[in-house]
């Protein structure tokens, strides 16, 4: 078991889940976090840290963002994604787009895995 980070976290990118964490296995990209999954040691301390409900686990993730496990895992293998250990301020305009359903355009995966 791991756990994932879900939609809810595009656009948003609050950071208070990273700094709970006792592995250091979130990944920072330009709007988005993500778990690796290889080095999450199922602890869960960082569900309770989200604000927005962005973290769940692989064996409770909602069928219509089951995607996101196969997401976590590649971009925390992209270069493009540093691994980040302190919180720091979520992205402006976060309170607007915390809500927002359907914001996976917005990662821009494709062109992340296709570089």
């Amino acid at each position: 078991m791991t756990f994932v980070v879900t939609e809810a976290c595009i656009q948003c990118k609050y950071t208070d889940c990273v700094s709970v964490c006792p592995m250091d296995c979130f990944f920072e990209g330009p709007n988005f976090l993500v778990i690796n999954p290889d080095e999450c040691i199922d602890c869960s301390i960082c569900v309770a840290e989200c604000p927005v409900g962005a973290i769940v686990s692989d064996q409770e993730i909602p069928g219509d963002q089951r995607h996101f496990l196969e997401i976590n895992r590649d971009l925390s293998q992209d270069p493009r994604y540093r691994r980040i250990s302190k919180a720091k301020e979520p992205m402006p305009d976060h309170e607007k787009w915390a809500g927002v359903k359907d914001k996976l355009g917005l990662l821009g995966y494709d062109a992340a895995i296709e570089s």
